[in-house]
């Protein structure tokens, strides 16, 4: 399956590659776009879980990695009250 990191920059000015199994980050996220923290983990909940899917539809089993980037986003994002999130670009692997 094709896989993909995506850049984003938090609140506090660090950026991150995150990681995701399947190119439906590039269907939920605009490159560019920033959006308020929980918006973007719900959007983040959503891929992940698609992506997971995509997984298991291909190999009988959901992708732990997903199930990791989603669990890193949420503990990342709880330091936020709010801000804003920016998906800066993606990067196909």
């Amino acid at each position: 399956m094709p896989e993909v990191e995506f850049d984003v920059h938090w609140p506090d000015g660090r950026s991150e590659w995150v990681y995701s199994p399947s190119l439906v980050v590039e269907d939920v996220f605009a490159a560019g776009h920033p959006y308020p923290v929980a918006e973007f983990v719900e959007l983040a909940r959503s891929a992940m879980a698609t992506a997971s899917d995509r997984v298991q539809a291909r190999w009988g089993f959901p992708c732990s990695r997903a199930a990791a980037t989603l669990a890193r986003i949420e503990h990342r994002a709880a330091g936020f009250a709010d801000g804003e999130v920016t998906v800066v670009a993606f990067r196909r692997r």
